[in-house]
């Protein structure tokens, strides 16, 4: 087949030929250049730090590529290899700042090329990647994600680390003109030495070996650059809600708010928020290594959320960062899916449980009722309240517990917490309450437990948090909400969203008779993992208290993705944390672990498993 293209007065060209007369596609580019950048890098990084691989048959290939320095230039094919490493991931991401530097580096490089090594190829293939970035430069438009001063210190930490290692490699791969056999500590002070582009311990045959102690002082000097960029550069803070925003998504969560279980979680004050053009929707988010998660469905008249939606998509696009959805209901995921082509997978079951149906009278019931009971003859007695009848005292120690009795040091929660409990604005939330008299009353008085519940529109409520005293008796989670499903009726509550358990349906078919061998297998693999994410766990204690299961969705742009946004899903519910040394942290009062969708505290854990 063969096609017409301007210019071409024959007449025809073969399809093949023209593909590769044009180029690359232009949405293509940042991928190739970033690949590119990686390869060359590497081989630039290996040039520098093994003699022999600048006399070998690879290095013939890395002085025609961009980049290679040649073998007279060991510490500067070093520099540049680690700076276009640095670069890659960036210009991948079709950021603008890595292409600004990749534009001033590449010619650099070429120049370089034809000083040291008169390369020509190599300095025309340097040029011919300077014009592929010069010519889809509107593919490098995104703009700078969300950072702060301390990437400065972890720069510092992680550049600093890798000097050393490439410096003991550095070290050890120029054995010939070393005098004597150093040990591995002289070896390291040397590199610690040259880094500061001090003469280390480490002596060669006729003096000073430039080659190593050019190649150490480029890598201190690269960990010094990069260091002081970051920490001078312009900070671009994490997006936060304001008090304009909170205000005008409470007008909408008044308005839409019972549609969404989840809806009341949107006002957490770490999270961004887009508007739709018309103002009626939002879709709230955070942006947590690359991507951006939205939670829940968008807030507000289910008419305007493809407006919402789009302007999301929008603010994904300017920052290159990737798309994705956590815990959205199945109407929320099918607006997601038809608006923005994006794919859905079945995330696992919401626990709802409505009031008028709940009774403790059955034997379904009879575990549940048999602990209550117990707890309760041994002189527990429960209080379910708004937050709006508590006093001030009252809420302040009810803080104060629940943040001594949080079970980890991190923070936890994010699509299904909200990570406060009292604040005057959440007059409407609930809390229920454990207490026992002991004579002796301890630091929070004869507090034994708290559960709190967000509001869910204004006839229901959304739990949140679950802490217990790790001193009190096992079941003090069941006790509670037994007594918030028993109070619902008086707070004008008819529906009560639990926990949300991840990949319920295939726990619950996969131990039913007749499970085949795959569905099985995935269920024993659930249950091993269950030994540190609790999956297993909260699925059963939810099911205790018969509820109806609602199905919860992950949305996301493709497949490759989902390794990337469960990553990121981690570091936002706090599973994973790249927390700061403590010599280092700001000294700030810490916010109760908002953790009851997902995990409840590890005591909440113990009395689960022992029920």
């Amino acid at each position: 087949m063969s096609v017409t293209i301007d210019g071409d007065k024959s007449g025809l060209v073969p399809d093949r030929l023209r593909r590769i007369l044009s180029g690359p596609r232009a949405e293509s580019v940042p991928a190739l250049v970033g690949t590119a950048c990686t390869f060359i890098g590497l081989i630039d990084i290996a040039a520098g730090v093994f003699p022999r691989f600048r006399h070998s048959r690879m290095h013939a290939l890395a002085e025609v590529l961009p980049g290679a320095l040649g073998p007279f230039a060991a510490a500067l094919s070093l520099s540049v290899g680690v700076l276009l490493l640095l670069l890659a991931h960036g210009l991948k991401r079709h950021k603008r700042r890595a292409w600004r530097a990749a534009v001033i580096l590449l010619p650099a490089g070429a120049a370089a090329q034809f000083a040291y090594r008169h390369s020509v190829i190599g300095v025309l293939l340097s040029l011919t990647l300077l014009a592929l970035l010069l010519r889809h430069r509107g593919q490098f438009a995104a703009l700078p994600d969300p950072r702060s001063r301390w990437k400065a210190l972890a720069n510092f930490v992680l550049m600093g680390a890798g000097s050393i290692i490439l410096g003991l490699v550095i070290v050890s791969a120029h054995p010939r003109r070393v005098v004597g056999s150093p040990s591995l500590t002289d070896r390291l002070e040397h590199v610690l030495f040259g880094l500061f582009g001090v003469e280390g311990p480490v002596g060669y045959e006729g003096g000073v070996d430039w080659t190593v102690g050019y190649s150490l002082g480029a890598l201190g000097l690269l960990t010094a650059i990069t260091t002081i960029y970051l920490a001078f550069r312009p900070e671009h803070p994490a997006a936060t809600l304001t008090e304009d925003d909170e205000a005008q998504l409470r007008e909408l969560l008044a308005r839409h708010g019972g549609r969404d279980s989840l809806g009341h979680f949107a006002l957490r004050r770490d999270k961004g928020v887009v508007f739709s053009p018309s103002g009626k929707a939002a879709v709230t988010y955070r942006v947590v290594s690359g991507v951006m998660l939205a939670s829940g469905d968008p807030i507000g008249d289910v008419e305007a959320w493809p407006g919402a939606i789009e302007r999301f998509m929008d603010e994904a696009k300017a920052h290159s960062w990737t798309p994705a959805v956590m815990g959205c209901s199945e109407t929320g995921g099918e607006v997601w899916t038809r608006e923005t082509g994006l794919d859905a997978l079945e995330l696992g079951d919401e626990a709802v449980v409505d009031v008028a149906d709940f009774s403790l009278t059955g034997r379904a019931m009879r575990n549940v009722r048999q602990m209550v009971k117990r707890i309760e003859r041994n002189g527990y007695e429960t209080r379910v309240r708004r937050v709006r009848d508590l006093s001030d005292g009252e809420l302040e120690r009810i803080r104060r517990a629940a943040e001594d009795w949080r079970g980890t040091e991190t923070e936890r929660g994010f699509s299904m917490a909200l990570g406060r409990i009292g604040d005057p604005s959440d007059g409407d939330s609930v809390i229920a309450t454990a207490h026992k008299d002991e004579g002796e009353p301890g630091p929070y008085g004869d507090l034994k437990a708290v559960l709190h519940f967000v509001p869910w529109g204004a006839d229901g409520m959304s739990l949140d948090l679950m802490r217990r005293d790790r001193s009190a008796d096992p079941g003090m989670n069941e006790l509670l909400i037994v007594a918030a499903l028993q109070a619902s009726p008086k707070l004008g509550i008819e529906r009560v969203s639990l926990n949300f358990a991840m990949f319920r349906s295939a726990l619950a078919r996969g131990e039913k008779l007749g499970a085949g061998p795959v569905l099985r297998t995935w269920r024993g693999l659930l249950v091993f993992l269950s030994r540190w994410f609790q999956i297993e766990s909260l699925y059963k204690f939810n099911a205790k208290f018969r509820p109806r299961w609602e199905p919860r969705f992950v949305v996301f742009r493709k497949t490759r993705d989902l390794p990337r946004i469960g990553f990121a899903a981690m570091q936002a519910e706090g599973f994973v944390t790249f927390a700061l040394p403590r010599p280092f942290r700001r000294r700030r009062t810490r916010a109760p672990r908002p953790c009851a969708h997902i995990h409840p505290a590890s005591a909440g854990e113990r009395e689960m498993r022992a029920a």
